[in-house]
């Protein structure tokens, strides 16, 4: 175990944090134990249809070679237990989606974005939020998985996501099938293809890289490494002054997305765990923090971005209070707020998530 991860977390005995050392050696060996049936070979994984059959699939950003199962276990800002590559930046697929909730979050902090429950239409660089469909879409909706959007966006139809379900025995047998849409705010529909429009939104507001506004305001003042790069697809940018700005994605299964390490990973659980707060600064408004876990009234699973846990029916070893950013491949940044714990997973199977959150929790009462 290394003596200090980064520059913000320390690693410790994890008797003083209220482990069982040997329990808690059981649930890194699980965990250790566990690795997602995946290939290493991230091209092999989206080229078998993983996520939507040709040509559909066609993928439009970088990829890399994934690492092997890693993660850590924080408890009161400290790193209990670690394992793997820790270091690794790795693709993250959809955890990016809970990075582009903290950006919203500054551009509202800074005046950028009025309300949150504007239309984006109204600060729209182009003519994508114009349509009847579209022009009542705000900030809310597509914050929450529910604007309806209508549109393509890089090459990718919002068809693509239409009747997607996700979760072990999800039918996807009519994904990719029409549907008629409703207004914004009436249907919840997780759809990879309005989440980048959320992202190019954000750009068109902050008028440059969205990976440069995370690092200046983010991931700097956490002491991250500087290993982590958010990469844009071939097609994606916007000009704006003149200037071709890339604009990226809020997953991977098209390439490219958030590539960064376990423990980057962690600080960012541990910002949230923190409402936001980070050695005397409020890195990011509590208030932001509150809305970003609220639960949607179309799903109350999820909040802004943020996988959410009622009635402890997600991860049912822990409180409502937890909250998740969650992606594809087993990638999880799992906040614990009752426990004071972060658990950062990455390249788990599915279904070893909740046991290994359980034998984790179970270490602690030992």
């Amino acid at each position: 175990m290394l003596d200090t991860i980064n520059t913000g977390l320390e690693s410790v005995d994890p008797a003083s944090l209220g482990f069982s050392p040997s329990r808690l050696a059981e649930a890194v060996a699980f965990a250790q134990d566990n690795e997602i049936n995946w290939s290493r070979n991230i091209d092999d994984q989206l080229g078998n249809g993983e996520f939507e059959p040709p040509p559909w699939n066609e993928v439009l950003g970088p990829t890399m070679p994934r690492g092997g199962p890693a993660g850590l276990i924080l408890r009161h800002g400290k790193v209990a237990a670690t394992w793997g590559d820790i270091a690794r930046a790795d693709m993250t697929f959809s955890v990016a989606k809970s990075y582009l909730a903290v950006l919203t979050g500054l551009a509202l902090d800074d005046g950028l974005i009025g309300d949150v429950h504007e239309s984006v239409a109204n600060t729209a660089l182009d003519d994508d939020f114009a349509s009847a469909q579209n022009r009542d879409i705000t900030w809310h909706h597509l914050l929450q998985q529910t604007s309806e959007w209508e549109g393509t966006l890089w090459s990718k139809p919002d068809l693509i996501d239409r009747h997607r379900q996700l979760g072990e025995g999800a039918d996807n047998s009519r994904k990719g099938q029409h549907r008629d849409l409703g207004q914004p705010g009436s249907h919840w529909e997780y759809n990879d293809v309005r989440i980048n429009r959320l992202s190019l939104s954000l750009l068109q507001v902050f008028r440059r890289p969205l990976g440069e506004v995370l690092a200046e305001r983010i991931m700097a003042p956490l002491g991250a490494s500087n290993g982590w790069s958010w990469n844009a697809y071939r097609n994606a940018a916007f000009t704006i002054d003149g200037v071709a700005i890339p604009s990226v994605p809020g997953g991977s299964h098209w390439g490219g997305g958030l590539w960064i390490s376990a423990g980057d990973q962690a600080l960012m659980g541990q910002l949230i765990l923190q409402r936001g707060a980070w050695a005397g600064r409020q890195l990011i408004s509590e208030a932001w923090v509150e809305a970003m876990l609220r639960p949607c009234a179309r799903n109350p699973d999820y909040g802004y971005l943020w996988w959410l846990n009622p009635g402890a029916a997600r991860y049912p070893g822990l409180t409502a209070r937890a909250a998740a950013a969650s992606g594809a491949g087993g990638n999880t940044i799992l906040v614990d707020p009752d426990n004071d714990m972060v658990l950062i997973a990455r390249w788990l199977d599915g279904k070893a998530l909740n046991p290994l959150i359980d034998k984790t929790v179970a270490a602690l009462s030992a």
